[in-house]
């Protein structure tokens, strides 16, 4: 990998980690936002992924579908497979809070899953890329 594609990829993983910071102070404390939290935890996923394609020149395009990411990225990160069937659930984060609905904001619990997933895609795509560097 070049330079350049490096740094690139790198800049996918840096903001994917910020994500995670985001989604966890959005959900702590009394002011406790998870509908902003869970959001966080979709792109956090998201931006993971297309480091990861970043670093292999797999090309993608603008999306927000776990699903369909994970599914280019299996074939040099199977073990991300398992994430397969939680994928649908990230991916209607980029939205389905976003807006005024039925449901304004998830539960504790559906968060904690969400975060888990995320920092869970997120740790298996670093760990395929231990070059990057995120300080």
């Amino acid at each position: 990998m070049d330079d350049q594609t490096k740094e690139l990829a790198r800049l996918w993983l840096l903001k994917a980690k910020h994500d995670l910071i985001a989604a966890r102070k959005s959900a702590s404390g009394e002011d406790a936002v998870l509908d902003v939290a869970i959001y966080h935890c979709q792109q956090a996923a998201e931006k993971a992924l297309k480091a990861l394609m970043v670093a292999h020149d797999i090309p993608f395009e603008k999306m927000h579908d776990i699903k369909a990411l994970l599914a280019q990225v299996l074939d040099i990160a199977p073990s991300l497979s398992e994430y397969m069937e939680r994928a649908d659930y990230l991916t209607d984060y980029a939205t389905e809070y976003r807006y005024p609905g039925e449901e304004l904001a998830p539960s504790a619990e559906e968060f904690c899953q969400a975060l888990q997933d995320a920092e869970s895609i997120f740790e298996l795509v670093l760990a395929r890329l231990p070059e990057m560097h995120l300080d």
